[in-house]
């Protein structure tokens, strides 16, 4: 895959030993919620480092000084349904004030093309630095259409967070939006005739919910 300045690929051991223990097929789906939300919190500590800031004074037992803290309001969470719900609350571990809106992409069988079927906004998030989340990033088209429709809606700084990625979603996304950072953790091998990453770790949905 050509490399995209806009293309983060957040490879750490800890995440790497993370997503070892969720392609398992044996993790059940307790683990698998769990290290799902534990993936989303170390990626979003390093996504975020650009988050907006705001200089404040407190007062130490000793004197006044000045800090910066991130600032109020500044973040919202955006998951692609319903996939994307696994990934919330591990943002939420660090951003526990941030705004969380739905999105919701189904992708169609046959023509794997994504079709919206329901989406609720925080108010004011062109505001915003928005994250929108989803485990995996297969052919970029739900990605795409979540951008698309934040971007209609005022939205101007935008990232993308995915678990794993093929390298065909990375393309589509990074080149249809090339001013979206886009952050993954883990780059995988291809795509099969279903749509389904390879090697990836089966359809995230089922495995975060229990359903088949």
């Amino acid at each position: 895959m050509k490399e995209y300045k806009n293309v983060h690929i957040l490879d750490h051991p800890l995440i790497r030993h993370k997503v070892a223990l969720i392609r398992d097929k044996n993790t059940n789906t307790k683990q698998f919620r769990e290290i799902i939300c534990e993936i989303a919190t170390l990626m979003a500590y390093e996504s975020f480092k650009d988050v907006p800031t705001q200089e404040i004074e407190v007062e130490t037992p000793l004197e006044r000084t000045k800090q910066t803290v991130v600032k109020e309001n500044s973040v919202a969470i955006v998951p692609i349904l319903r996939a994307g719900l696994g990934m919330v609350d591990g943002i939420l571990t660090l951003f526990p004030a941030a705004k969380v809106g739905h999105i919701g992409l189904y992708r169609d069988k046959h023509t794997l093309e994504p079709h919206e079927y329901y989406c609720k906004l925080p108010k004011n998030i062109e505001e915003k630095v928005v994250m929108i989340v989803d485990p995996m990033l297969a052919t970029g088209g739900s990605a795409c259409d979540a951008i698309k429709l934040l971007k209609a809606r005022g939205c101007k700084r935008i990232k993308l967070m995915s678990i794993i990625a093929a390298p065909v979603g990375v393309e589509k996304v990074a080149e249809t939006h090339p001013d979206i950072d886009i952050y993954v953790s883990t780059l995988d091998r291809c795509l099969n005739e279903n749509g389904y990453i390879l090697p990836g770790l089966g359809d995230a949905g089922d495995r975060i919910f229990g359903t088949k």
